[in-house]
């Protein structure tokens, strides 16, 4: 049964409370850690009550759903950050969509993804996806530069940071090492990339990690919105 609005809008209020604790915790403000509502399988409805509520930055994971709900919240401030995998099938169709998109990596789809949104006359923000195992979409972190070169080389894309899903594990502090790498990681790009400065990390069960880490963006789902539906 979906979530009530009074359930999903409790939520939101706990999360910001989680975030800020964080946030004390590692000696960061608040204010610089933007919650991306997750919101895979929800339907326009509730993205609209977490909108109105002040979360103007929505994840899709799917091109169908991201036109879908897009075309019913016209009328509300929202900025769409495309969190799936980005194909070149359908990344063209992600550039009339998205705001953002966290998922760059593979090279066709990226150029793909640029040459729509140019001939659009748009300028999309871009994360580059590392993938730190090799078992997840993203490039290694070997990688990462020479993908950083080529993002900041293609017209309609703007470079800002770097995103990651860390391996499964069985607590939230299993994914510290992993966001802490990620940090690093930006870290070494802003010699070259200085306007590398976002770092996407943290999903429900572990944002408050991914903030003590360093966290810009965290993409929360789950624990806003409540059980997905099948």
């Amino acid at each position: 049964m979906p979530a009530s609005k009074d359930h999903v809008l409790e939520n939101l209020s706990s999360i910001r409370v989680s975030i800020a604790d964080a946030a004390d915790e590692a000696q960061r403000d608040p204010r610089e850690i933007l919650l991306v509502a997750a919101a895979k399988t929800v339907g326009a409805e509730p993205i609209r009550w977490v909108a109105e509520a002040g979360v103007h930055a929505i994840g899709e994971n799917y091109v169908g759903e991201l036109r879908e709900v897009r075309a019913e919240l016209t009328d509300v401030p929202i900025r769409w950050h495309y969190i799936g995998v980005l194909q070149s099938g359908t990344a063209h169709h992600v550039a009339d969509l998205a705001d953002v998109v966290e998922t760059v990596a593979g090279e066709r789809a990226a150029r793909r993804l640029a040459r729509r949104a140019a001939r659009s006359g748009r300028i999309i923000d871009a994360l580059i996806e590392v993938d730190f195992t090799g078992e997840r979409s993203g490039v290694p972190p070997a990688d990462a530069a020479a993908t950083a070169r080529l993002v900041t080389s293609l017209d309609g894309l703007r470079l800002r940071g770097l995103m990651t899903l860390p391996p499964l594990g069985r607590t939230a502090e299993d994914a510290r090492p992993w966001f802490a790498r990620l940090r690093e990681l930006r870290d070494r790009l802003r010699d070259d990339h200085p306007d590398v400065v976002e770092l996407s990390m943290g999903m429900s069960s572990d944002f408050r990690v991914a903030v003590e880490e360093g966290a810009t963006m965290v993409r929360v789902g789950t624990a806003l919105f409540g059980p997905r539906a099948p």
